[in-house]
């Protein structure tokens, strides 16, 4: 027995070596998963940087298309309010001015509306019911721009002129922008219908943004005996604050840069108008409008720099919303 024993004890170093070694071959396969973790960085860095180069490229190629109306004009472009192509004088205030208004008008009235429905789709109904919902929804980005603008001036229009203008004007006309004639085609019925057409874009993002908070911040909320109402004000929206601010970011962006329809519905006066009840332009829409009776070369060049102030304005509210977004996080994060 001690002599089989001694015979069978060299063997077990052999064996435990066979064991080990074969772990020490699969190291060879890192080499392939590094070189993937290269490329796939380098690509998505050139992508990355190829939209920063677009963006640079629009701005480049506006700057050369409106040199001829920024050597002319200069600063006094963007304040001007004469917009007369017979005369070459031209100012951009007021197409400024019935963008920035338009815009404001269609976020007051969107902004409340898809944080209701964002809400009530992920807070109140039964799923089977909030995605039909939510499908019915964001078919409405599905129609075409020109079919609001018909929308707008057949139904709309005159709507807001016969049963909207006249209550605002009889409870509210102590304010100026609720006074004057009563019209279908105005700064009002733009916004309003600027409205309609932000609201699948803000809603869907704060759907999802509300879908994401965790399920234990609302079942803390509610079992320290807050209702449903205060849940939702205390452990949803903060929790998604940054995505709501965003979702309204794009909502703007949309709004901005809507051409066609408001087109149909603003009037197309180049004044700056005190009373929403009255017709206006903005930028995108005298674009559209004078683009094929530019025959000038200064009215083009005119036209080319609209667009670069078009540009400009959307980089600068965007970069105020994101700096209130990141003050807003910043602090609560200070506060935490």
């Amino acid at each position: 027995m001690e002599a089989s024993r001694k015979l069978s004890a060299p063997a077990q170093p052999q064996v435990a070596q066979e064991i080990v070694q074969p772990a020490a071959k699969p190291r060879r396969r890192l080499v392939p998963s590094f070189l993937g973790d290269r490329l796939f960085r380098s690509l998505t860095g050139f992508l990355a940087l190829l939209v920063v180069l677009l963006l640079i490229g629009f701005a480049v190629v506006l700057c050369m298309q409106s040199r001829l109306s920024l050597a002319r004009f200069g600063f006094s472009f963007f304040t001007g309010t004469n917009w007369d192509p017979v005369n070459e004088e031209f100012g951009a205030l007021p197409f400024v001015y019935g963008t920035l208004v338009t815009s404001a008008i269609a976020l007051l009235i969107a902004v409340p509306l898809s944080l209701g429905v964002a809400l009530c789709m992920v807070e109140m109904l039964p799923q089977w019911i909030a995605g039909r919902i939510g499908f019915l929804v964001e078919l409405l980005a599905a129609i075409p721009s020109v079919v609001y603008g018909l929308w707008g001036i057949f139904v709309l229009g005159p709507w807001l002129r016969d049963h909207v203008d006249p209550v605002l004007g009889r409870y509210l006309g102590f304010l100026p922008i609720f006074q004057g004639p009563h019209i279908a085609v105005s700064l009002l019925t733009a916004g309003v219908l600027l409205s309609i057409m932000i609201i699948p874009y803000i809603t869907a993002v704060c759907t999802e943004v509300f879908r994401v908070v965790p399920q234990t911040q609302r079942e803390a909320a509610l079992a320290l005996g807050a209702t449903r109402w205060e849940m939702v004000r205390m452990a949803v929206i903060p929790y998604g604050y940054s995505g709501v601010v965003g979702a309204i970011i794009l909502g703007l962006g949309r709004a901005l840069g809507e051409t066609i329809a408001v087109a149909m519905v603003i009037g197309n006066r180049a004044e700056i108008a005190a009373s929403l009840f009255m017709p206006s332009s903005t930028l995108a829409s005298v674009i559209a409008n004078e683009f094929t009776e530019a025959t000038g070369d200064l009215y083009l060049s005119a036209l080319v720099e609209l667009g670069l102030v078009l540009m400009l304005l959307a980089v600068l509210l965007n970069a105020a919303a994101r700096a209130l977004v990141l003050g807003v996080v910043g602090g609560q994060g200070e506060g935490r």
